[in-house]
């Protein structure tokens, strides 16, 4: 059984300081809208036109009534406009309910691949580290592609997302080298599903764990690619609405916020979703079906609570049906039945948008603007470059640190948590697995400021800088402990004036 579990209450044996957790990717306990949840609650399990389908098993497809309520929130954040009803019907058709983002991408890989027909999964690299579990799960662990690594495949970033230049170039050879498969080879995808040659996961939206976010010809790029390759592009969109400008003041110092104002939501950039539909069907759909080339995997984890598992797929509608085909949905019905009635009438009554607006925006806004403006001061004369968006927006609940060259991120990791009872994710987790050759990130750091509290926050990053000095001071030592003298041209010694790793200064 899982228990709540605060870890800025433990002190470290050897030297008194509490433990910092700068790795979880949390929200923090007080963002939790218990009270909020409660009132929907009690709405909903007092209206037996309400509570009696919330408690049995759902439609395959999901709670009829959320998805309506979701195609209309969707609409309103993603286009800032209301929709007409047959417009509404579409949207409505193109939801299916899911268990949360990773149950989604496990049954889409359930319902959509073959690890005998598809060829290859794409990661974008740095990847978010638990992803790559779910889809050596489904099979493509390993074996090789067309004679060059596993079926897992790093795809390289660039400043704006991934590389899709380089991911063109892999999938032809790939396709080229690969045998010509007749077909499936261990599933029946029936008339309801197709299977894909290729996936591709991002994070397009504030990417974990580097927070770049790609922009509208990147994704149209990154569509483009995927209808001409048959190809899937799985979009982890479950930060699109956690997004704030960086521009304007955070309230508060960098430890205590004050007063909260509320942050609207800046207009989203489109979902590659919508841009595959616009472009209608392509030859790889199967007769008399669309099933697309892109889909968005949303989630209520980061906007309510992790522990409402609920969340939605937004793609065409024979994509959204038949995802709801996967056999344990079609045996245990929609997943999160119960959570997706109480989700509803927060929808329906404004108080998920008064909780993003009000209180979540805000508090992330704040540790956001925190966090950057520590790691400036502790961290800059140690030559550590943080990443920031040109667009002045930041989100979701990372950054993504750059060390100077020389410097072992794994080592400082290492030291922070043994010297500093601080617990910070080295760049080498953010490998895409078996193929972390291909895109290797010895020198960055991610740091969460979403789960602990901003103080303690801004005291991790001063625990880092220490690491970091200390180490710069001990390399200093041992090179001063050597000669430290060259022999000149005309035969004389001189002192070695400049130190290999002058960034930390």
């Amino acid at each position: 059984m899982a228990h709540y579990h605060n870890p800025s209450s433990i002190t470290d044996a050897s030297g008194g300081q509490k433990l910092i957790n700068l790795v979880r990717g949390w929200p923090s306990p007080h963002l939790l809208p218990a009270d909020l949840l409660k009132r929907a609650a009690s709405s909903a399990l007092t209206d037996p036109g309400i509570f009696v389908p919330g408690l049995q098993y759902g439609p395959d497809v999901g709670y009829e009534p959320l998805r309506r309520e979701l195609a209309v929130w969707l609409a309103r954040n993603y286009t800032g406009r209301q929709q007409g009803e047959e417009e509404l019907e579409r949207e409505t058709e193109r939801l299916c309910i899911t268990g949360g983002a990773s149950q989604s991408v496990a049954c889409i890989l359930q319902s959509f691949t073959d690890p005998g027909y598809t060829e290859a999964i794409w990661l974008v690299a740095p990847c978010y580290f638990l992803a790559c579990p779910i889809f050596e799960d489904a099979g493509f662990g390993g074996g090789e592609v067309g004679g060059k690594g596993g079926r897992l495949r790093a795809v390289p970033e660039d400043e704006e997302g991934i590389d899709v230049e380089f991911l063109e170039r892999e999938i032809k050879r790939v396709d080229m080298d690969m045998r010509e498969s007749p077909g499936p080879v261990y599933k029946n995808p029936g008339p309801h599903r197709k299977l894909y040659r290729h996936i591709v996961y991002v994070v397009p939206t504030c990417a974990n764990p580097s927070g770049k976010t790609m922009p509208l010809k990147r994704r149209e790029a990154l569509v483009r690619l995927a209808r001409e390759h048959d190809a899937l592009v799985i979009c982890d969109d479950v930060y699109d609405f956690l997004q704030w400008p960086t521009a304007l003041p955070a309230t508060g110092t960098a430890t205590t916020p004050t007063e909260t104002v509320p942050v609207d939501l800046p207009p989203p950039l489109p979902r590659l979703s919508d841009i595959d539909l616009a472009l209608g069907r392509t030859e790889f759909d199967v007769e008399g079906k669309h099933f697309g080339h892109a889909i968005s995997n949303g989630s209520f984890s980061k906007l309510v609570g992790p522990g409402v598992r609920t969340g939605w797929v937004h793609g065409t509608a024979d994509f959204a049906h038949g995802l709801s085909q996967t056999g344990s949905t079609r045996s245990g019905g929609a997943p999160s039945q119960l959570c997706a009635v109480i989700l509803t009438e927060m929808l329906k009554n404004g108080d998920l948008d008064e909780h993003l607006r009000g209180k979540v925006r805000p508090d992330l806004q704040g540790r956001h603007s925190a966090i950057v403006r520590e790691v400036e001061m502790e961290l800059g004369g140690c030559g550590v470059e943080v990443y920031e968006s040109k667009e002045k927006l930041g989100g979701g609940y990372f950054v993504w640190l750059t060390l100077p060259e020389g410097t072992a991120a794994d080592e400082v990791a290492q030291k922070a948590k043994t010297e500093e009872n601080l617990i910070i994710a080295p760049g080498s987790i953010f490998q895409v697995a078996r193929d972390e050759e291909a895109a290797k990130f010895d020198r960055n750091i991610r740091l969460c400021y979403s789960w602990e509290e901003r103080a303690d926050v801004v005291e991790g990053v001063r625990r880092l800088g220490r690491v970091l000095r200390r180490m710069y001071d001990e390399r200093k030592k041992g090179e001063e402990g050597e000669e430290g003298r060259v022999i000149s041209k005309g035969g004389q010694e001189k002192e070695e004036e400049e130190f290999g790793t002058a960034e930390f200064k």
